[in-house]
């Protein structure tokens, strides 16, 4: 089965224009997309009109309605979660375009892909960002230095107080996969799993209140989740330096293969794996 894997897009369309073309050129089976699809900031978009003002239904979506077009009945399987630079009053659409058979919007879902089992889960640690719809406490309510509460952020849709202060990645991720057996998981994550290769930011020597910053951003509930369940293979992104600094854009937890597609060029970053044979996995720049 051939799949790739791309993430944090940031609503740059000369990068969804090459990742289209490839798709056109070399059909896989699936297409995983790790969230930040979105502009940075849909409240102003360029005066030229290179970023349309609805980027979702006014370029993304007529982007893959046109792909579905061309190919036909290998039209790809497309798995998509949002990122913490998404707000989520998106995800109405991302649901409208899921019931037209565009993708499958899996955050906090599980699907089937042949005969593995395909996960979402989208949110981050809290972070130095505003924006909050998309990050949780990780196992329970500290935050590093530097970064924003859940709590005190800003959100597009209602939250609940208690979701605020109460909820966690770890909790979300207990809840999501309970008992089940991930020997043959496919997990697409935005987060990156703490202390890797795919979580290493750069922080390098810069300090709040003399206080060192980690310059491992990911989350400590999602690095366990994967040392206790040991699924096949997960997906990440977030962390756009991460393959510049450390020279490596996947790494080994126990038996589970981590990919990182994230990237800090104007490149698009996509990476090839077939599930059966996780090992040959590869990343191209396009």
């Amino acid at each position: 089965m051939n799949c790739c894997f791309v993430t944090d897009l940031h609503g740059h369309p000369s990068v969804y224009r090459k990742l289209f073309a490839w798709l056109r050129d070399n059909t896989p089976d699936a297409l995983f997309i790790g969230g930040d699809i979105l502009p940075f900031n849909l409240a102003s978009p360029p005066a030229d009109g290179s970023i349309p003002d609805d980027f979702m239904n006014g370029f993304l979506v007529p982007g893959l309605e046109d792909l579905k077009r061309r190919l036909k009945r290998k039209y790809p399987e497309i798995f998509i979660i949002l990122g913490n630079d998404d707000s989520r009053i998106h995800e109405i659409d991302m649901l409208t375009a899921s019931e037209r058979g565009l993708w499958q919007y899996i955050h906090n879902r599980r699907r089937r892909l042949g005969s593995y089992d395909i996960y979402g889960y989208a949110c981050i640690p809290p972070s130095p960002f505003q924006l909050k719809d998309w990050e949780r406490y990780d196992l329970s309510r500290y935050i590093d230095p530097g970064a924003v509460s859940p709590e005190e952020g800003r959100y597009s849709l209602p939250v609940s107080d208690y979701d605020k202060k109460h909820g966690t990645i770890a909790g979300d991720l207990e809840a999501l996969i309970g008992t089940n057996d991930l020997h043959r998981a496919i997990m697409l994550f935005h987060s990156p799993p703490y202390k890797t290769n795919l979580d290493r930011a750069a922080l390098d020597g810069r300090m709040i209140d003399y206080v060192p910053l980690d310059v491992h951003i990911g989350s400590i509930a999602i690095r366990k989740m994967i040392e206790s369940k040991q699924p096949l293979i997960t997906l990440h992104g977030h962390v756009h330096e991460s393959a510049r600094l450390t020279g490596l854009w996947r790494d080994r937890i126990g038996r589970t293969h981590c990919f990182s597609a994230a990237h800090d060029g104007p490149r698009l970053a996509l990476v090839k794996f077939d599930p059966a044979d996780p090992e040959a996995a590869e990343r191209l720049l396009l």
